[in-house]
C-alpha cells in the first residue's frame, strides 16, 4: 500500500480536474481536496482519472477507489468521502463494510434463486400422480418380490382396454386404476374411502389386497426423498376404507376325497403339459404356489429322489421326490433353468396358472384355489394318519412347540416313507393306475 504523502490541497473544480495531468516521469499523481480530508483525484500515466479516498485504519494506510470522475460529481464524491471517514471514526473498516454489504447482497440473491428453485421443485413434486409414483415404486422394490407379487402390483394399476400380453382379449381396469391420475398430494383418506365404496361392489376380496398394497406404497413414499415432503399422512390407513371393504372370510376350500377323480381327470386333460404337471404336483407336495412354480432343474435330484425348495420360513427345505411327481417332472421340456418353464413369461416360469386351473375346476364341478391345493394336502394327509409334524415339515410350516423346534430332526427317508404313502393314497382315490418306474434325468426336446 502506498505511503501517505503530504501534498498541497486545493478546491476541486471541474476545470482543475480537466486540466490535471500525470507528470511524464510518474505512473500516477493526486489532486487533493481541501474540503474533505483524504479525498483526491488520481490520474494515471494513461490519463484515467478517478476519485479515491485515503486514510489510516487502525494505524495502517488504506486507499479506496470511489469512482470515475466522468460518473461521479465533485459533490457526490465529497459526500462519499465524508461517509467513509465517518465509518472509520466509528471503528469500522470501509473495506470490510463494503465486503459485508456485497456478501449480504449475494446471499440475498442466492436465497431468492434457491427459493425460486425450491418452488419449482415443489410444484414438480406436487404434480406427480399416483400412477407415475407407483411405477417408480415397482422399479425400486421388484427385486424384493416374487413373480406373483410383481404381477399383482402391475395388474393393480393397469389401464383398461390395453392389449393383453397373451390372447386377444383386452385388459380390464386394475383395482387401483381409478386412482392413477390423482395427484399424490391430493390422495386423502376421503378419496381412498370413495375408491373403496366403489370397489367393494365389484371385487371386495382383491380390493382388500389392493388397499394393503396401496398402504405399503404410501409408506414407501413417506420415506422417499422426493415425495416425503408432500405425504402428510398415509391415506390408506383410513379405518373407514377397511370397514367399507369388510373383513376377509376364512378360506376353507380344499379337495375332498370323493372330488379327487373329477379334479385329476379335468387337470390331466389340460392341453398345456407344464400347467397340468404343475397343478398335479402342487397338490401332491403341498407347497406354496410361488416356491413350487420357481423350482429349478438343479434343485431336482433324480438319483437320490430329493427336491431342494426355496422356503420363505427357512432359506430352503429338502423334501422327497415321490415316484409320480418324478415321472411328471421328467416328462417336461427343459427349455430353460426352470422346471415349470413358460416362454411367454418374463420370469421364464409359470406366472399365472390360475385361469387354466379355474377352467378345470369348472369342468370337474369343484371350487378350490391354488392355495386350496396346499390346504388339501394337509387335509388329505389325515386319512392315512400322517403325523402332523411330518406333514408340516414337507409343506414348510414353521415347527410348533419346543419339541418340534429343538429336539426332532427327521431324516429324509422318514419323510419319504410318509410322502410316498400319501401320494399313493391320493392316486388310488383319484382312480389313477400308476406303476412306479426308475426315472433318470433326460432332456426332452422342445
Amino acid at each position: 500500500m502506498a505511503k501517505i504523502v503530504k501534498a498541497v490541497k486545493v478546491k476541486l473544480t471541474s476545470g482543475r480536474i480537466a486540466d490535471f495531468k500525470c507528470p511524464a516521469d510518474k505512473q500516477q499523481a493526486f489532486l487533493w481536496c481541501d474540503t474533505v480530508p483524504g479525498l483526491a483525484v488520481r490520474v494515471t500515466a494513461n490519463g484515467a482519472k478517478s476519485y479515491i479516498f485515503q486514510a489510516k485504519v487502525k494505524g495502517k494506510s488504506m486507499r479506496l477507489t470511489i469512482g470515475d470522475v466522468s460518473v461521479w460529481s465533485i459533490a457526490d464524491a465529497q459526500i462519499e468521502g465524508r461517509r467513509l471517514q465517518s465509518l472509520i471514526d466509528n471503528g469500522d473498516d470501509p473495506r470490510q463494510v463494503k465486503a459485508d454489504k456485497a456478501a449480504a447482497k449475494e446471499a440475498a440473491r442466492l436465497a431468492k434463486e434457491s427459493e425460486a428453485a425450491a418452488l419449482v421443485l415443489q410444484e414438480a413434486r406436487e404434480s406427480v400422480t399416483v400412477g407415475a409414483a407407483w411405477l417408480e415404486y415397482i422399479e425400486a422394490r421388484k427385486a424384493n418380490w416374487g413373480v406373483h407379487a410383481l404381477y399383482k402390483h402391475e395388474r393393480a394399476m393397469q389401464r383398461a382396454g390395453q392389449p393383453q400380453k397373451r390372447g386377444k382379449e383386452l385388459t380390464v381396469a386394475g383395482e387401483l386404476e381409478s386412482l392413477a391420475d390423482v395427484r399424490l398430494v391430493d390422495l386423502t383418506p376421503e378419496r381412498v374411502n370413495e375408491w373403496a365404496s366403489v370397489e367393494v361392489l365389484i371385487r371386495a376380496s382383491s380390493a382388500r389386497l389392493a388397499l394393503k398394497m396401496l398402504r405399503a406404497f404410501l409408506f414407501w413414499c413417506a420415506r422417499h426423498h422426493n415425495y416425503k415432503a408432500i405425504i402428510a399422512s398415509n391415506a390408506a390407513t383410513s379405518p373407514e376404507a377397511r370397514e367399507t371393504l369388510g373383513k376377509p372370510k376364512v378360506k376353507n376350500d380344499a379337495l375332498q376325497r370323493e372330488q379327487l377323480p373329477a379334479w385329476f381327470a379335468a387337470v390331466k386333460s389340460i392341453g398345456n403339459p407344464v400347467i397340468s404337471a404343475f397343478l398335479q404336483t402342487l397338490l401332491i407336495v403341498g407347497a406354496r404356489r410361488e416356491e413350487w412354480a420357481s423350482l429349478r432343474w438343479v434343485a431336482v435330484d433324480f438319483q437320490w429322489n430329493s427336491i431342494r425348495i426355496k422356503d420363505k420360513v427357512e432359506d430352503f427345505r429338502i423334501i422327497p421326490l415321490t415316484p409320480y411327481v418324478a415321472q411328471l417332472l421328467a416328462g417336461l421340456p427343459r427349455r430353460n433353468e426352470f422346471v415349470f418353464s413358460s416362454p411367454a413369461s418374463i420370469s421364464g416360469y409359470l406366472a399365472e396358472p390360475s385361469d387354466k386351473h379355474n377352467e378345470a375346476c369348472a369342468v370337474a364341478g369343484v371350487d378350490v384355489t391354488l392355495h386350496g391345493l396346499r390346504r388339501s394336502f394337509a387335509t388329505l394327509s389325515e386319512w392315512i394318519e400322517m403325523p402332523a409334524g411330518i406333514a408340516a415339515q414337507i409343506q414348510g410350516h414353521k415347527p410348533q412347540g419346543v419339541r418340534e423346534q429343538h429336539y426332532i430332526r427327521r431324516p429324509l427317508d422318514l419323510l419319504r416313507m410318509w410322502h410316498v404313502k400319501i401320494e399313493a393314497w391320493i392316486l388310488e382315490q383319484a382312480g389313477i393306475v400308476f406303476v412306479p418306474v426308475q426315472v433318470g434325468l433326460r432332456v426332452v426336446e422342445k
